[in-house]
């Protein structure tokens, strides 16, 4: 049987809210009627809680430009730069003076990652569980084209008012313990392709000029026949 190799998962850290984050949060407590006040987040935008589509989204709890949000009776909340735990035990904590043994469960609804470049299907992904990696992101976009470029994939990441621009190689075993393996919400992924792609559009690009050149000419062509007819 052969070793299994076991290494420490030591490169995790929690997503930290910020700014333009929607927070969806959750309620409950042993006052039931109490409680649905703070709930009203979870209502979708049209007022139609069976329609799951993208363009209805749920409202939730926008966080301001300066990183608070506003929760019935409580108030203003400072929720930046904390995670979405750290969130849930404070705001559990302020509820009790409201409710019997409040418990509040908190997520970001709108954790997205966006990959594009030479990949089968680039697109910007929703992310529910707020814990996604690299390879994670590129198997949602149906994986790297052959004629990607697996050694240089540009990660773009804002965070703290930058923009932060971070090159991955995809090849180095390294990218297991590299920082960047987890993304974050609202990070880029893009894919180079090889010269070997752009050689193959701009060759059926000319072709293809080539043929409709040509039809044009024999369009033409006919078109003095038989007006001479």
């Amino acid at each position: 049987m052969s070793k299994v190799l076991e290494e420490p998962l030591d490169n995790y850290t929690p997503p930290l809210v910020q700014p333009q984050d929607i927070l969806g949060i959750s309620v409950s407590s042993l006052n039931p009627e109490a409680s649905a006040v703070f709930n009203y987040n979870l209502n979708r935008v049209n007022g139609n809680n069976y329609d799951l589509s993208p363009g209805n989204p749920v409202v939730g709890y926008l966080v301001d430009d300066q990183g608070e949000i506003n929760v019935p009776i409580v108030g203003a909340i400072k929720v930046s730069g904390l995670t979405t735990s750290e969130i849930s035990h404070q705001l559990q904590t302020k509820l009790l003076p409201y409710l019997k043994e409040p418990i509040v469960n908190l997520r970001i609804i709108n954790f997205k990652v966006a990959v594009f470049g030479d990949v089968l299907k680039p697109d910007m992904y929703m992310v529910q569980n707020e814990r996604i990696t690299i390879p994670e992101a590129l198997s949602l976009a149906g994986d790297l084209n052959i004629t990607a470029i697996r050694t240089n994939v540009l990660l773009v990441r804002e965070q703290n008012g930058k923009r932060q621009y971070i090159p991955i190689d995809l090849t180095s075993k390294g990218i297991f313990k590299s920082p960047y393996f987890y993304l974050k919400n609202n990070d880029v992924i893009y894919v180079q392709a090889d010269k070997t792609k752009f050689a193959t559009v701009d060759r059926g690009y000319r072709t293809a000029s080539l043929v409709l050149s040509g039809l044009s000419v024999l369009a033409i062509t006919l078109s003095t026949i038989l007006l001479r007819r």
